[in-house]
């Protein structure tokens, strides 16, 4: 069984930064991509960025986009957030995919494993 554990949520102002950190313990997997959603409640998750193990491809939902970064290092997944605003507010989750395809990667579906969310808040 595969462990996904986020962390590095809080409360931020608006305009400021934060670091989303996912750990991924138990079966390793040879080839799969990590990806980061968000949701608030009563709404559906929305993707966020994912980025694969093979090549270090990066994908980002066009609200984010030149805002936030996805690395990786080893089975370490890192989310860097700058000049957020309000609706960023969110639980942000930590997924992982073992059989990615670029043209499904966006998807909630397409995800094995999900960590436990944690809560980004921005004031404004």
């Amino acid at each position: 069984q595969v462990q996904l554990v986020e962390s590095g949520g809080g409360l931020v102002q608006a305009g400021g930064s934060l670091r989303l950190s996912c750990a991924a313990s138990g079966r390793a997997f040879s080839s799969y991509a990590m990806g980061w959603f968000r949701q608030v409640p009563g709404k559906e998750r929305e993707f966020v960025a994912a980025i694969t193990w093979t090549g270090g491809t990066t994908y980002y939902a066009d609200s984010v986009k030149d805002r936030f970064t996805i690395s990786r290092d080893k089975n370490l997944v890192y989310l860097q957030m700058s000049s957020l605003v309000f609706e960023d507010t969110a639980v942000y989750y930590c997924a992982a995919d073992r059989f990615p395809t670029a043209t499904q990667v966006f998807r909630v579906a397409s995800y094995d494993y999900w960590g436990q969310g944690t809560q980004v808040t921005v004031s404004s």
